[in-house]
Order: C-alpha cells, then sequence, then structure tokens
C-alpha cells in the first residue's frame, strides 16, 4: 500500500467507528511456505504484518490487536508496531480459530464494542474494504463481512455480543465459519470485490504477489 493509497482511504472511514478494534490474525506458521512465518514475508521491503496494520489503519481502525504465534519474538524483534497491543497465541499451531480466541480474549477486557477481523496473508484487500466493512458498525450486535462476487471473505465485523460464542465454535483452521453459517440471517455482507482481491498468501506459488 502506498502513502497515497493510505491518504485517499482516510476520508471514507469517518464514521461512528471508535468502538472498533481491528483484530489482525498473524499467527501462521507457512506449514506450505516451508515454515517461514506470515507476519515476517517481504512486502515493499518491510515485514508483511507490517502492511496489514497500515491497512487497517488506513480503513479507519484507530487501535489494533495484532495476535502472534509462530516465531512471535523474532515478529516482535524486526516488525515496527507502534500502538498496537501484541497478543500471544501459544496454541497457534492449532489453527486460526485458536488466534481467533486469544484476539477476541484480548478484547474483552476492553471498552471495545466490535473487533474487525483480518488476516495477515491477504494482502489484496487494502483499505477500502476495511472501511466498507467498518461502516456497517451500529453496536454491540453488529454483524457483518466483505463478500467477492456474493461469496463471503474478510475482513469480518463482530459486535461485542457474538464474541463468547464465536470463541466456543471457533476450531481448528475454521475460525468463525460456523458461527456465521448458523447466523446467515443476521449477517450483512458487503461486496467488495470491485476494491479488493481475496487471495491468500499459502504456498510458494503465491509469493508472486508479494513486492
Amino acid at each position: 500500500m502506498t502513502h497515497h493509497e493510505a491518504q485517499n482511504a482516510a476520508p471514507d472511514a469517518v464514521h461512528h467507528t471508535g468502538g472498533v478494534a481491528g483484530l489482525l490474525l498473524a499467527a501462521g506458521g507457512g506449514r506450505r511456505l516451508g515454515g517461514r512465518p506470515k507476519a515476517l514475508l517481504t512486502h515493499h521491503g518491510r515485514p508483511l504484518v507490517e502492511h496489514a496494520v497500515a491497512v487497517l489503519r488506513a480503513g479507519g481502525c484507530t487501535r489494533i490487536h495484532v495476535v502472534l504465534g509462530a516465531e512471535a519474538a523474532a515478529v516482535r524483534a524486526r516488525a515496527e508496531l507502534p500502538g498496537c497491543v501484541l497478543v500471544d497465541n501459544p496454541e497457534w499451531v492449532e489453527g486460526m480459530g485458536s488466534s481467533l480466541r486469544a484476539g477476541l480474549e484480548s478484547l474483552a477486557g476492553t471498552d471495545a464494542e466490535a473487533a474487525l477481523v483480518s488476516l495477515v496473508d491477504q494482502p489484496g484487500i487494502g483499505p477500502a474494504a476495511v472501511a466498507r466493512v467498518l461502516a456497517t458498525y451500529e453496536s454491540r450486535g453488529s454483524l457483518a463481512a466483505a463478500a467477492y462476487n456474493g461469496e463471503r471473505g474478510h475482513p469480518v465485523l463482530f459486535g461485542a455480543d457474538h464474541w463468547a460464542e464465536i470463541a466456543a465454535t471457533a476450531t481448528g483452521d475454521r475460525g468463525a465459519r460456523v458461527y456465521l453459517r448458523a447466523h446467515g440471517d443476521a449477517l450483512t455482507l458487503v461486496e467488495c470485490g470491485d476494491v479488493a482481491q481475496p487471495y491468500d498468501i499459502d504456498t510458494e506459488a503465491d509469493l508472486v504477489h508479494l513486492e
């Protein structure tokens, strides 16, 4: 993301969103990438986790919790993440569900009324998509997700009223999938296919998306 893109995204993020915390899941060990932690992959000359945090900020998240797992100490040492709350997930090998639980638990003791959840390995999702999903926030009961050609993706916004049940069903790599499927009638889908690409950096072939 360039500075120009960040500046252009900021006005769209003006909304009553002070109660929303950005929650970045960045604990993955990159098993299919030869064991290279995804947070430390290089993008624009810096760790990918820095890019992901910058996207959340440019999209309108003024406070951000980052869940770390694989090589957490190295991420803390190499990545510049000022102003972020860094959350260690010692159970990161269990999958994304454990990171989501750790992140929501870290927010439970704050005054946050919702969490906007994004993934560190989706650099094709920029501040415009974050701002669109963030703009759906109304209350602790809010539930929304970005959609790409009608298919649900990230980022996802969970009002605090949903956190306990999401945490109870977040296992393995499923994250909140089970909960969202069960509460589809309450979920607002926000089409973002015109402003973002939801690819993941999972394999060596996917590294072509990094610069």
